[in-house]
């Protein structure tokens, strides 16, 4: 039974139920679901191309605001503020829904994480020889790609093709190659996602990009831990205000904390700044799920905190530290 107690296994169920909801939740709620979504803010990937889904991800409608508002400022003359509202809507909503749940939307809410998750783990029982952690220099080299797709794929090319820069197919160029958009549109029964598109060349681009990177996704994910997840513009948005959220990971380090590396090797987003000497700090990093897995992992007294607000979730412990190894072993067998 205690295999199942575990934070991991929690997450586990808190995300089934959560990709249950935002892949077929107009469809189970249709009493509920008669129109709009629940929000078209939500901070992890929830794909507006599912037609049986109970949420939105805020990328769609940020791209679109750039395309036919935030553009009319140029081309139109409009006033700033009210080309700028809905923006700012959206922007003020994420925050808010940040700032209840942090970062905790990619690693307890996000479809496409449990997505990643569920193939990883596919590979483990297949036998498949995982990569674990990947090296500091890799890390390094792949994390500012999540701000290039940010800026340019959810704001600057959408931008240009409202001023008339660009061609239509860049109206919302990121949502034309994510990932989430062929999976949970496929969970649907809906096979009309995967398309090479030859209606010109930037369609035929798009087009061609998002089933490699489906396909590439798919492969890496049963060697390495969220492969995607690391290049996910959705983390930008959350970086801006995660100092406001009330969840977070807190750290009391001592002196085991510069040769111990349990916490990093435990991390599906191979943070290796979490391994630092803090005293009561907050290390909630740009790259940081809040999965919770170094709080699991560590085998110091009280050195991980998952804390809401002043009140304390999880503390790390060296008897649930052994507990915990054991588990993770019986899971892998």
């Amino acid at each position: 039974m205690d295999k199942f107690l575990t934070l991991t296994a929690l997450r586990r169920v808190v995300q089934l139920t959560a990709f249950l909801f935002f892949v077929y939740g107009a469809t189970i709620f249709t009493t509920f679901y008669t129109g709009d979504k629940l929000t078209q803010n939500l901070p992890a990937l929830s794909c507006a191309y599912d037609q049986s889904g109970g949420d939105l991800c805020a990328l769609i409608p940020l791209q679109h605001q750039m395309d036919h508002r935030v553009s009319t400022i140029f081309t139109q003359g409009e006033k700033v503020l009210p080309a700028l509202m809905g923006t700012l809507i959206t922007i003020a909503t994420v925050a808010g829904l940040i700032l209840i749940l942090n970062k905790a939307f990619c690693g307890w809410l996000c479809p496409l994480g449990f997505f990643q998750e569920t193939i990883t783990m596919i590979g483990t029982k297949l036998g498949l020889t995982q990569l674990g952690s990947l090296s500091h220099e890799t890390v390094t080299k792949i994390r500012p790609i999540k701000w290039f797709i940010f800026l340019f794929l959810v704001l600057i090319f959408p931008l240009l093709t409202g001023i008339g820069f660009l061609g239509h197919e860049w109206g919302s160029p990121f949502c034309s190659i994510c990932p989430s958009r062929i999976m949970t549109t496929a969970m649907t029964g809906d096979m009309s996602q995967v398309y090479i598109s030859q209606a010109n060349w930037g369609y035929f681009a798009l087009s061609l990009i998002a089933d490699l990177l489906f396909g590439l996704m798919l492969a890496l994910a049963l060697f390495v831990r969220q492969p995607f997840c690391r290049i996910c513009p959705i983390l930008p948005m959350q970086t801006l205000f995660k100092k406001i959220g009330l969840l977070r990971l807190v750290k009391n380090g001592d002196s085991h904390c510069d040769t111990c590396s349990s916490c990093v090797k435990a991390c599906p987003m191979d943070i290796f700044e979490i391994q630092k000497h803090a005293v009561n700090e907050n290390i909630t990093h740009s790259d940081c799920t809040l999965c919770g897995r170094c709080v699991e992992f560590c085998p110091h007294d009280g050195v991980m905190n998952f804390k809401y607000g002043p009140f304390t979730i999880l503390t790390s412990s060296k008897e649930s530290f052994k507990k915990r190894t054991k588990i993770d072993k019986w899971w892998k067998a």
